[in-house]
């Protein structure tokens, strides 16, 4: 007769399976990650949620290809740590990939796991979080992982605008471990740990002769200064988590809820005569608009995304009155403030990303208008900064601007005006809401009086007065209805914070197509 299993035989089964798949690929890779200051795939999710909160799920799965040796190197888990858990006591869904495991590779069940987290995610409405670190799709297993490398590219693109999605980069990732963060919202890295490339250096050596090291093809500085992929980088594993949940908190759990209002200690009405100040009346003279945001926010907190790509244009996350908002800001220290390919590309996905989860948008404008020149234009600098109008226009949260000092050009449009369906246009005093620079504009129009005239010069600055007195000030657009008030630059966060209230009720229509045609 043969021994019938007993409960105690399960039991003990279950612990040793257990311990297997926290061991990953074993105590000598884990201790060997840990000397180079990393962390294994579950500490990384015990840090990352509240303590004692984080549930795994599907931990004994295993890879079931037998091909090429694989049924020796089968691990519980196959190489990922899937499951929820509570970040400042809020539901979270999150996987995390083991680099110890067959070097993070995306198998038949490592595919499935993480496609089986993103359909949990999405059933209860609750963000997504993956902390990636994988070399891409694992050959051993041929075309059967496809299914669950293509779910999960299928299952990011139907979370997109209905729950919030993180991406962390953890270490090397390639191929599928970077399509997939790519399709989310928002991408941290790890500065000289992480790095993205569709293939690697080894790869390109043999195809194209180019000799290149990974971190010079795809590290952080790469990704966050020259192809705005990383929105921000870390020193280290444990800040990046620090910010993956600051970053939480600025977010609704879902598309059908709004962003958590904390208690706001800092007066909305209080008054800033430093403004005045800070923001030279002559347009010649830059200065640094992340101050001025800093001044009229909240306590001075803010969350700024893409720091060092495409500067022109400054995007980011703050409160004000308690209230998350999204700011969108020209930054007249770089490029005085124009707008060009990337700085548009970069602003456009950060508005649609505010208007798919009820978050407030308030710009503060001081352009001179698309940058010019024979490069911009060969780039495609008019589908690119049609993104921006494109991404206003369809913008239904409240939609706020404030005109500094310049707005001139097609810029105006880009940066919300009336007409582009702003429900608030404010100006200050010294603001210029024109289609070109007085002395431009009076060049263009008198150029003939002014070649004729006995004295040209003396005519030329007439004009320009007139001009100016005309035309070139806020309160010619005020009277034409183009500016609802003009403030002064002491009550900027008292006038921001009035109008935030007044539209808090503001209605979303329902959309009566399936989706429009962005010009990608």
């Amino acid at each position: 007769m043969s021994e019938q299993p007993t409960h105690h035989s399960g039991l003990e089964r279950l612990e040793s399976l257990k311990k297997r798949a926290e061991l990953g690929g074993g105590q000598k890779a884990i201790d060997k990650r840990h000397g180079m200051g990393r962390l294994t795939a579950r500490e990384r999710l015990n840090l990352l949620f509240d303590p004692d909160s984080f549930v795994e799920m599907n931990q004994l799965a295993e890879s079931q290809a037998v091909d090429f040796g694989m049924q020796k190197k089968k691990v519980p888990g196959d190489g990922v740590a899937i499951g929820y858990g509570y970040i400042d006591g809020r539901l979270v869904f999150a996987f995390a990939e083991d680099a110890t495991v067959l070097g993070g590779s995306v198998g038949t069940i490592h595919g499935q796991k993480i496609c089986r987290i993103m359909d949990e995610a999405l059933k209860v409405k609750a963000p997504l979080i993956g902390l990636y670190d994988s070399g891409g799709g694992r050959l051993h297993e041929g075309f059967f992982a496809s299914k669950g490398v293509a779910g999960m590219f299928y299952r990011n693109t139907a979370a997109s605008g209905v729950i919030p999605q993180i991406s962390a980069i953890m270490g090397p990732c390639a191929g599928v471990a970077v399509y997939s963060p790519a399709l989310t919202d928002f991408i941290i890295m790890i500065e000289g740990q992480s790095q993205m490339v569709i293939t690697g250096p080894g790869v390109i050596k043999s195809v194209t002769g180019e000799d290149v090291t990974l971190e010079e093809l795809g590290g952080s500085g790469v990704h966050s200064q020259i192809t705005g992929q990383a929105h921000l980088v870390a020193k280290n594993e444990e800040e990046c988590i620090k910010t993956i949940r600051h970053l939480l908190s600025y977010l609704p759990a879902n598309n059908e809820e709004s962003p958590r209002t904390v208690e706001c200690t800092d007066d909305p009405f209080r008054q800033d005569d430093t403004l005045e100040e800070l923001v030279p009346a002559d347009f010649r003279k830059s200065y640094d608009m992340r101050l001025v945001i800093k001044k009229v926010v909240d306590n001075g907190e803010f969350f700024e995304l893409l720091p060092d790509f495409a500067k022109s244009i400054i995007i980011g996350f703050t409160r004000m009155d308690g209230q998350t908002v999204g700011i969108v800001g020209n930054q007249p220290n770089y490029l005085a403030g124009c707008l060009d390919v990337d700085s548009s590309d970069k602003a456009a996905r950060f508005i649609r990303f505010c208007d798919a989860f009820n978050i407030p948008l308030i710009n503060f404008v001081d352009v001179p208008g698309y940058f010019p020149g024979v490069k911009q234009e060969k780039m495609g600098i008019i589908r690119h900064g049609a993104k921006m109008l494109y991404a206003y226009g369809e913008a239904t949260v409240p939609k706020i601007t404030l005109a500094l000092r310049k707005e001139y050009g097609g810029a105006v449009m880009a940066m919300c005006c009336v007409g582009m369906g702003v429900d608030q246009m404010l100006a200050w005093p010294i603001a210029r809401l024109v289609v070109l620079d007085t002395v431009t504009a009076v060049n263009l129009i008198f150029r003939k009086e002014i070649k004729a005239a006995d004295d040209p010069e003396a005519f030329r600055q007439k004009m320009i007065d007139e001009y100016d007195h005309k035309y070139s000030n806020p309160f010619h657009a005020a009277s034409n209805m183009l500016v609802d008030a003009v403030i002064k630059p002491c009550e900027t966060r008292l006038q921001l914070i009035k109008a935030l209230r007044m539209l808090k009720n503001k209605k979303r229509p329902e959309p009566f197509r399936r989706h429009g045609n962005i010009p990608l």
